[in-house]
This record gives C-alpha cells, structure tokens and sequence, in this order.
C-alpha cells in the first residue's frame, strides 16, 4: 500500500500526459483505491474471524498482486481503473488485519512499537515509490508509469508466501477453542513460561472460558452478535471504545496528511519549484522525513505514552499547516506566481514539518490505539469498521483535494485542515483514556471508568505485583 501511495503521486503526472486524463480522471484515480479498501475492510474482519488472521494476510497480498498486474499491463484508463479498485480491496483487508493480528501477538510492553510497525512498513514503500518515480520517470512515457505501478506485485508476493511461515494469533486459536495450539504459540513470542500461562489464562478469561476448562466459548460470543453488541445494544463501556476507536480513525486523514503524501508534486510546484526532476526529488525527501520519524514513534510509544504523542504530534500539525497556508497564501497573491523567498522557503520548510509531526504521533499511534482498545470478542469486527471509516475519510480527501483547493485556494485548504486537527485534538484529549503497558485484556477495564479516565493509570497487573510486595 505505500509503494502504490508514494509512486502514484508521481505516475499521476504521466499518466494524466499518456491517457490525456482530465484533473477529475485524476482524483478519481486517487481515491478510487480506498472507495475499494472499505469494502475490503468491511468483510476483512469477518473473514478474519473465519479463516485466520495469518491466511487473511496472505489472501490481502493476493488480491493486492493481482490489482498491481493489472495496473502495471493496462492499456487504457479503464483497466487502470479496474486495477486500482482490485488493488485497493486488498488494502482494506491488510489495514484490518495487520495490526490486529500485531496487537494478538505481542505483550504489553512492546505491543504499541509492534502495531506501529505496518505504519513504518507504508512510509517505507512511500518513499520507495518516491525514489522509483525519480529513476523510472527516465523511461519512455508509455512504459514508465505502468512499470512504476506494476512493480507494486513484488512486495505483495514475497508476504503472501512469507507469512505462511509465521505463528497463528493465540487470541484467534483461544476463540476457535484452540487452546493447546494458542499455548504453543505463546511459549514462543514469550520470554518466559509463566509469562505464556498467564496471558493464556487471561484470553481464555476475556473469551468467555469457564475457569479451569477448555470448552470453547458459548456460540454467539466468537462474532456473529458483534455488530448487535456494538450499535444496537451497546453497553457504556463498549459505547465509549466504539467513539475512541471509529473517532481516531475518523479524523486521521482530515489532518490532511493524504492531500499532501499523494499531491507533494502539486504542492512542491505551487511553492515555486519549477522542473519534474526537482519536483520529484523533493518528494524523495519527504517520504525520508516521513519513515525517519515514524521510526522515532516506535522508540517513544511504549516509553512516553500513547496521549502525549499523540497531542504533541497534532500541535506540530496545527502549526505546520498554518505556516503552510500562510507560505501558499503570499506565494499565490504575488505577481506572476513568483513569492518572497521567505515565503518559498516556509512553504516548503513546512511541508516537511508536518510530515514529521504526522509521523511521529497521529500516524503510528491511530492504528495502534484502534486496534488495541477493542474487547476480544469484538476486535476483528470492530477493527474492520474503523478501517472501513478510515478509507471513508482518505477517499474524500483525496478525490476532493484539487476540487478544494481551487475552491478556497490552496493555502486556505490547509488553513481548514488546520482547524480541523485542533478540533481532532480536543477529541482525542476528552475520548481516548491512556493505554500504555496494559495487557489487552485489562483495557476494557480502563473504558469502564466512564470519559473522565484520561490520564495514565497504573496496570492492574502491576497493582498485584506492589501488594505482594
């Protein structure tokens, strides 16, 4: 998915000079992907449920190598068209299975780095979508976009046979009543095994064993009431992990992170860099700017906390996005295009800063969160419909971006986005309860204290520990 975010900025250009597509084909194009991924995610978590969260890696791998095929042979733009939406079904499943299926299998401790790392997974492949434009941009117009599209097939691939060697989630093995195999399992993630007893009691706990058996949970507790439990007859506790988990989700891309990874070109060129070269060597820098601090995210998660991350990451937002807009503005209302240096130079300065910012908080940290607050019994569902919301999201913003900005202008664009992150930020800040070194089975627990249990509350784990004492 991020080799096909990142090279698409750029096979956009060619594409639109081979197809002789108008800027409405070219939104289209964008976002047709994530139109597709909310299908893909919304059967992704039933699926899941069904076959496995290890298969369903590998079936999302499939059906994003085919959609790359397809992309990289298409004659026309219809095929090109069928391509993306084949590849972006096969998003929707890997952005729902992929940190739920981290979330299971890690412990507490590292569970926050580990579930961040499908986000650093895309930045890279943005940045090597970046680094292939610049090189294969040298090819002739006809095979170049398609080659840079099509060589999205290799990653996808080497994961659809590569996972096959991987563990199942114990949580999934625990719900099919599995319990020997979930124990297999976690002797081998875990460092001790003590450790893998108790998180083995924990699951079954949380999945509805009886105490001391090894009966499968009673029918109607493995998915098939999930999505009653959650909109129809939702208690307070699932109420407020239903607003935390759909609300993140929910206003990750109105920070307008998507405008500017698949429009950086755009950008780069209204700020006044003139040449396709520089222009795309400058998006090089932003998809480097943008894995760098994503692998900083990792190091802090599981330290500093999910919240102050997070809110330190949408104040750098807002102000980017502001001198953005500010850059953009006095650049636009020059004469003849041509703005102060000092304007120039803040545009694309800020470019930068708000990737960084995005990178190191709301990026990580939104499917991290999203993945790890839902109750076992609703996870895989739950984690589909966020994704489902997410995608939602992406595709209005980018199938409206170039609409918008011509509009309000594209400094008064960012302007919105910059307003739109404060009000994100409030959100997360009264919604979203603290759930750093918590096992997955004890933050039901944290949501159950009503929205006022925001700060940081010491794990009921370690609270035994210190009365042992």
């Amino acid at each position: 998915m991020g080799y096909d975010t990142g090279v698409m900025s750029g096979a956009m250009l060619f594409i639109k000079e081979d197809l002789r597509t108008n800027d409405t084909q070219v939104q289209v194009l964008a976002g047709i992907l994530n139109v597709c991924a909310l299908a893909g995610s919304l059967t992704a978590g039933r699926v899941s449920d069904w076959v496995g969260r290890r298969r369903t890696i590998s079936l999302a791998a499939c059906i994003f190598l085919a959609g790359s095929v397809l992309m990289g042979l298409s004659p026309n733009f219809a095929t090109l068209l069928v391509g993306r939406c084949v590849a972006g079904a096969g998003v929707g499943y890997a952005l729902m299975i992929a940190p739920v299926y981290a979330a299971e299998i890690a412990s507490s401790d590292i569970r926050g780095s580990l579930t961040s790392l499908p986000e650093i997974c895309i930045s890279f492949g943005i940045l090597i979508g970046y680094v292939s434009n610049y090189f294969l941009a040298k090819l002739p117009l006809v095979y170049g976009w398609r080659t840079m599209l099509g060589l999205g097939a290799l990653p996808s691939a080497v994961l659809a046979i590569g996972v096959l060697a991987m563990p199942e989630s114990p949580r999934w093995l625990v719900m099919q009543g599995r319990p020997d195999e979930a124990l297999a399992v976690l002797r081998k993630v875990c460092n001790t095994v003590g450790e893998a007893d108790v998180r083995l009691a924990d699951i079954k706990s949380a999945a509805g064993f009886v105490e001391g058996g090894d009966a499968a949970p009673a029918p109607g507790s493995g998915g098939k009431s999930v999505l009653k439990e959650m909109f129809l007859h939702p208690t307070p506790t699932v109420r407020r992990v239903l607003v935390a988990a759909l609300g993140i989700h929910f206003f990750q891309h109105l920070s307008g992170i998507e405008a500017v990874v698949l429009y950086t070109p755009r950008i780069f060129k209204a700020a006044g860099i003139a040449t396709r070269n520089k222009i795309l060597a400058a998006t090089i820098g932003v998809g480097v700017t943008k894995t760098v601090f994503i692998m900083t995210a990792i190091l802090l998660v599981d330290r500093v906390g999910r919240r102050p991350l997070y809110l330190s990451s949408l104040a750098g937002i807002v102000a980017s996005l502001t001198c953005l807009g500010l850059g953009l503005t006095v650049i636009e209302h020059s004469p003849h295009g041509h703005g102060a240096p000092w304007a120039v130079v803040l545009a694309i300065t800020t470019v930068f800063t708000f990737v960084a910012s995005f990178s190191i908080g709301v990026g990580p940290i939104t499917w991290a969160y999203s993945s790890e607050v839902w109750p076992l019994r609703l996870r895989a569902q739950g984690a589909s419909i966020g994704v489902a919301i997410n995608r939602i999201m992406n595709a209005g913003v980018s199938m409206t971006f170039v609409t918008l900005y011509k509009a309000i202008t594209i400094g008064g664009a960012f302007f919105l986005f910059a307003g739109l992150a404060v009000v994100a930020a409030t959100f997360f800040y009264f919604c979203c309860p603290e759930t750093q070194g918590r096992p997955l089975e004890e933050i039901e627990e944290v949501f159950s204290q009503g929205w006022g249990a925001r700060r940081r509350q010491q794990p009921s784990s370690m609270l035994v520990a210190d009365s042992k004492a």
